[in-house]
């Protein structure tokens, strides 16, 4: 820039004209003196010129000086400036979009030290490769690293050299390229250190409760109870304080604890070990003590923790107790229940529930009762039961079902063509959607998972839901329920609602036909009454044939047909036995109801010598579903659980939202192997 063009503006120019600007002012004043008197305005005009002359004159000599100085103060302005960012106590570079650094203060280089030489920002630091860079002007980016054992708060920041190029005659840059990255860095190790020290002195409520203390008690004499109880005070109260943590006895077999976060970790990396320690205590009772431990973590007030415990060791007990669970605001997680739990034989929990399903049935005008997709012969049957419920209760009653499929078309279509039933007895999701209202009850059997059901959205139409389920149940559950019987020890739903049949109306009569739907559910689940069968599946069993079911003709409706069990020896044929213990097998998807196949073939596969437990995976209606059966020796509910599925401790399922079977396959593998390494299975 010449310097002939160089000129003040802002403020200080005005400043600078201020002289100049008078002078319009004493050219008024002259002009008035004139009028007044000649003489005195040729004095002033004299006066004017001369005052101009010397304005002038000042104005434009002092400019130069002016200017001379302000470049002086800019020269040392942007010195303290350099020197002030090259001084800053945070380490600060800059460095270009592929890492290359151009610059970087005295901090920095400390920071550095030993590797001064090294040019990219991605050799010094890993994380802070390109790819993290901000991508635009207005974007910086904010994150977290690790070097030399500190903890770094770094801030990438864009800053655009729009035209520099053209302006900068050493250093040549592109223009899609015109901008550096200016990287400052804070040491937050410190601030770190005291969040994960407030963190773990964090206090967190949990529940124990005894699972079968009555029946414990009675398996041992009474002179040696006291003795039995004071031993389970005595491993839980000592195993809690070993974590410096303290216990309070609420009940005979219930007990309030808090421990703080530090000491939850270490109970947590022995997987809670109480709950293997509690049943070693024997002093000559035939049953062994189990507990069902509930915490609540990560929550603002203890308050809020209580009430997570709360929700924790209910749902503990529902899944049938000896475990614990852990709810926190991301989730819940599960230990223990690695083994079946012994059912009760006392029916009293089905009296209570048949009465009070009975009290809800009775306050509406109709009953609309539904159980999972696909449905099976157990879900059907339990449909059927219930639905023979609420006739029997003078109630309209519809059963929602979206597709039938082969285990369950020989009773289906019986009853449909059967004159003794109304059209409308069978409806689908829409259908329903039509027929619900404010004056109807909607009863889901064989399922707690509001996704599972056949129709989800009916559980939003009605303020009144019951649930009867013999799954475990896990985070996702129907919560708005009015009546939830849950049962894991039960066989089957078909079982559950063959035992509240007997009490929700005296003497009630089944046609031969719904008893048959029930005993298939019951048959089916059991595989003919070889698994997880109880006192209580007998007596069902033995109250359907009362009622006329025809086992034989049950038999038969379950029968394969050809083309299904040569697609179900294939896939035995081509099965592979994982780690010496684990059958996999893929099963056509091309056949009718391939996932009832699928659950056959597993079953089948657990007849062979040392296999522990299967796995079948099949593609239907472009999900894959996987099919897993155990004895005694494998718990594959908690396998299922970690691939997104559920079920029971040696029946369960899940399934993968793709029709990809070697990366499912893959997926069981890796989580067989996980749990292994971290002995949960």
């Amino acid at each position: 820039m010449k310097k002939d063009k160089m000129r003040l503006k802002g403020q200080l120019g005005m400043y600078m004209k201020w002289p100049l600007i008078m002078t319009l002012l004493l050219f008024a004043m002259n002009i008035w003196m004139y009028m007044i008197d000649k003489k005195a305005g040729v004095m002033m005009t004299v006066f004017i010129a001369i005052y101009l002359i010397i304005a002038s004159s000042l104005y434009f000599h002092n400019r130069s000086l002016i200017l001379a100085d302000l470049i002086q103060f800019s020269v040392q302005y942007k010195g303290i400036e350099n020197r002030l960012l090259k001084e800053l106590a945070l380490p600060y570079a800059i460095a270009l979009e592929d890492g290359r650094i151009l610059w970087k203060n005295d901090c920095f280089k400390e920071l550095m030290e030993g590797q001064k030489k090294e040019k990219y920002l991605n050799r010094l630091i890993p994380d802070l490769h390109p790819g993290v860079f901000p991508k635009d002007d207005m974007e910086h980016v904010e994150m977290e690293v690790t070097y030399r054992e500190r903890d770094y708060q770094v801030e990438l920041r864009r800053v655009s050299l729009q035209g520099f190029s053209k302006k900068e005659e050493l250093l040549q840059i592109p223009e899609e390229q015109e901008y550096f990255v200016a990287v400052s860095m804070r040491d937050v190790t410190e601030l770190n250190s005291y969040i994960r020290e407030n963190e773990e002195q964090r206090m967190i409520a949990g529940l124990i409760y005894i699972d079968n203390y009555d029946e414990v008690m009675e398996s041992v004499e009474e002179v040696r109870q006291s003795l039995l109880v004071a031993l389970i005070d005595r491993k839980i109260n000592k195993y809690i304080g070993e974590v410096d943590g303290i216990v309070k006895k609420l009940e005979k077999d219930k007990y309030f604890v808090v421990l703080r976060k530090s000491g939850y970790k270490k109970i947590k990396e022995d997987k809670f070990s109480l709950l293997e320690e509690v049943k070693q205590v024997n002093i000559g009772n035939a049953r062994s003590a189990t507990l069902s431990i509930g915490l609540g973590l990560n929550t603002a007030t203890y308050a809020l923790s209580y009430q997570y415990a709360r929700v924790a060791i209910d749902l503990a007990l529902a899944r049938g107790g000896d475990q614990a669970v852990i709810k926190d605001c991301n989730g819940i997680t599960y230990f223990g229940g690695k083994k079946e739990q012994t059912a009760k034989n006392t029916r009293v929990k089905a009296r209570v529930k048949a009465e009070a399903l009975r009290e809800f049935i009775v306050t509406k005008d109709q009953v609309i009762v539904m159980g999972h997709k696909i449905a099976d012969p157990d879900s059907f049957g339990a449909c059927m039961g219930i639905y023979r419920a609420a006739v029997s209760l003078e109630k309209k009653a519809h059963i929602v079902i979206n597709e039938v499929t082969g285990s369950v078309r020989p009773l289906y279509d019986e009853i449909a063509e059967s004159p003794a039933y109304e059209d409308d007895i069978f409806l689908t999701s829409d259908q329903a959607l039509d027929y619900v209202n404010d004056n109807t009850m909607i009863i889901v059997v064989d399922t707690n998972k509001p996704q599972m059901t056949e129709c989800p959205e009916l559980l939003h139409r009605s303020r009144m839901i019951a649930v009867l389920d013999h799954h475990r149940q896990g985070s996702m559950i129907i919560d708005n329920a009015v009546l939830s019987y849950i049962e894991p020890y039960s066989s089957s739903a078909c079982e559950m609602v063959a035992e509240v049949l007997q009490y929700i109306v005296d003497d009630i009569k089944i046609p031969s036909v719904e008893a048959d739907c029930l005993y298939a559910g019951i048959m089916i689940d059991t595989r003919n009454f070889m698994n997880r069968t109880g006192v209580r599946t007998f007596e069902a069993a033995a109250f359907l044939r009362r009622c006329g079911a025809d086992i034989t003709r049950v038999r038969k409706m379950f029968r394969d047909d050809m083309e299904s069990y040569r697609a179900k020896a294939e896939a035995m044929r081509r099965a592979e036995v994982y780690r010496e213990e684990y059958a996999i097998a893929q099963c056509p998807g091309d056949i009718d109801s391939p996932t009832v196949l699928a659950a056959q073939t597993a079953n089948e596969l657990l007849d062979i010598s040392g296999i522990k437990a299967s796995f079948v995976l099949t593609v239907y209606e472009g999900k894959i579903y996987m099919s897993a059966r155990s004895i005694d020796e494998v718990n594959v509910q908690i396998i299922a659980e970690k691939l997104g599925g559920g079920g029971h401790i040696n029946s369960a399922g899940a399934q993968f939202d793709h029709t990809n079977i070697e990366e499912a396959v893959n997926a069981l593998k890796e989580t067989i192997d996980k749990m292994i390494e971290e002995g949960d299975i």
